[in-house]
């Protein structure tokens, strides 16, 4: 009788935005709605990145004493779209989650995100087992119970987990450090300006995009 080895990787998680959803045109309302010409917003947002700053920095920056709760609400109220939608699903995104799970994988989808984001994920019906939200769990990366979180729910331990984001600060090295296995994606504004050769080098897979990843988890999985 024999006895099949276990998969290394059992259960893959995405992140989610500019890793499953392009932020583009969310940053670029943005920037309509605080009269500042897109390309300037843009270029400001990699020189924000490249300091250590983020998002709300950058916001910040354009309009002093900046609220987002308040400026959400006025948007809302100007009948400004706000958030994602189907159109900012990344072309390589849906095939990739259905590739995973054709292999019988638990896929999971966990971001840093605000409670609404929950509705919007459901819309887009994806293909995957589980979809976590920051705001609606409670949890934020980079900490070691978001990741601890994903684990939980895929019933399997943490080294058995591959996490695919765009981020080294807030995917990479927390994933790494809990003991999962990580692959990096380099795209949007984080994807290209972070860097760090040593956590890359423990990455298992630096992606340029999603549309190869089944076929190298499948390989990876079953490498004598």
């Amino acid at each position: 009788m024999s006895t099949s080895t276990p998969r290394a990787v059992q259960a893959v998680f995405f992140d989610i935005g500019e890793t499953l959803i392009n932020e583009g045109e969310i940053y670029g309302r943005w920037a309509d709605w605080l009269g500042v010409p897109r390309h300037t917003f843009l270029a400001k947002l990699g020189a924000v990145l490249a300091s250590g700053g983020d998002h709300m920095d950058l916001l910040e920056y354009f309009r002093p004493g900046f609220d987002l709760e308040v400026e959400e609400k006025r948007r809302a109220e100007a009948g400004v779209p706000n958030g994602f939608g189907p159109d900012d699903l990344y072309p390589d995104a849906r095939a990739c989650l259905s590739g995973l799970r054709d292999q019988g994988l638990y896929v999971g989808i966990a971001g840093n995100q605000p409670a609404e984001a929950a509705e919007r994920m459901a819309a887009l019906a994806l293909d995957a087992d589980v979809v976590g939200i920051s705001d609606v769990w409670g949890i934020r990366k980079p900490s070691p119970e978001f990741f601890e979180r994903c684990a939980q729910l895929a019933d399997v331990l943490p080294e058995h987990v591959l996490y695919v984001g765009d981020r080294i600060d807030n995917d990479v090295r927390p994933a790494l450090a809990l003991g999962m296995r990580a692959a990096f994606l380099r795209r949007g504004p984080w994807g290209h300006i972070q860097r760090d050769d040593e956590a890359l080098r423990d990455c298992l897979f630096v992606l340029d995009d999603l549309a190869g990843l089944p076929a190298l988890i499948e390989r990876y999985d079953h490498a004598p």
